[in-house]
């Protein structure tokens, strides 16, 4: 992780509720961590685990009419949940910028995405048409898009997914944030294109010093570009800390499993293991660990005592992690999973 002298958020506490008809649905729980300069924060787990919600209230894109919002995220020493919205929004899109998952439901069909992109450098900037017009050009190119001048008059429907995704990244660093989170940015792309959107990602983070936090599903893709790790489950942090200590040695059950499903190039189809069960509802989560309905490894105390995320006493130097198991148990079953990388993934 990076120093804390660059140091960027600090998220305590999170937690978000859902009133509805039915009750209470209990979307992310007492979520904390941080982001610094130069740092890649990979955000994993099935869906429903509360990754996207998470960022959401980060961003102050829920409504607070209809959600309860709780904890600090502390932004350059401010807290985004008790600004007034006209704060917030100076700091939106300028300071933190977004990349949604569907680009194509991001951008809108009846306008060019130059003009777009150009709205965008105005929203922020008081400069004239013709600059927001050049700047918007300028950052198409940036971001590979070939002929960006004549591309810049197009339409989305006349971009292909891979590029409306380099226009949406090009519209969140129109004002070199410091922040830029991705929300499951290569979801709909096939794998060369994930690939090209991958390192654009880390290409722009290292040019313009910025924080990144990677929203995904898939493992293979943390793998690729996160420098720090944070799995989640039912609206919880199950394990968290270096992403080489957790492809190395992973000491979570629900990260076992999700790598025991991975596919790779050494694995035959027969050899993959999936998660036995659903998520949980979050109406009515389980007590004790969330994961213990689903767990192979559950015992005695973890139906009804749900473990603290806490690196473990016996060893100071490993990452945090919520489970019940013996620090024997975590190294010897994690030892067996001890992948550096998953390049390989398929």
């Amino acid at each position: 992780m990076s120093s804390s002298h660059d140091l960027l958020l600090d998220v305590r506490g999170l937690t978000v509720r859902f009133p509805t008809p039915d009750g209470v649905v209990q979307a992310v729980s007492d979520v904390s961590f941080t982001l610094s300069r130069g740092e890649t924060l990979g955000v994993v787990g099935e869906s429903g685990s509360g990754k996207s919600v998470s960022n959401l209230a980060i961003m102050g894109l829920l409504n607070q009419q209809r959600t309860a919002i709780s904890g600090e995220v502390e932004f350059m020493g401010r807290n985004l949940l008790t600004l007034p919205p006209d704060e917030l929004r100076k700091i939106r899109g300028k300071d933190i910028a977004m990349v949604f998952q569907d680009p194509f439901a991001c951008l809108h069909p009846m306008y060019r995405v130059g003009w777009q992109i150009a709205e965008a450098v105005t929203a922020h900037a008081s400069v004239g048409k013709k600059a927001a017009w050049a700047r918007a050009v300028e950052l198409l190119d940036h971001v590979g898009i070939p002929n960006a001048k004549s591309r810049a008059r197009d339409f989305p429907h006349q971009f292909s997914g891979g590029m409306r995704q380099r226009a949406m990244i090009a519209m969140a660093l129109v004002h070199n944030p410091s922040i830029l989170i991705c929300d499951e940015p290569t979801t709909a792309l096939d794998v060369t294109v994930q690939a090209q959107i991958l390192e654009l990602i880390e290409a722009v983070k290292r040019e313009f010093d910025i924080g990144v936090i990677l929203v995904t599903h898939d493992l293979g893709v943390i793998a690729e570009t996160a420098t720090t790790v944070m799995v989640m489950y039912a609206g919880r942090i199950m394990e968290y800390g270096p992403a080489q200590q957790i492809f190395e040695r992973p000491q979570h059950p629900y990260a076992w499993g999700l790598l025991d499903s991975m596919p790779s190039v050494e694995k035959r189809l027969s050899a993959l293991v999936p998660i036995e069960g659903a998520p949980p509802s979050l109406l009515s989560p389980p007590s004790g660990c969330p994961f213990h309905p689903r767990c192979r490894y559950r015992f005695e105390p973890c139906p009804t005592e749900r473990p603290p995320l806490a690196v473990p006493t016996q060893a100071p130097d490993a990452h945090a992690d919520a489970c019940h198991l013996s620090w024997e148990a975590k190294q010897r079953e994690g030892g067996k999973r001890s992948i550096a990388r998953l390049g390989d993934a398929a």
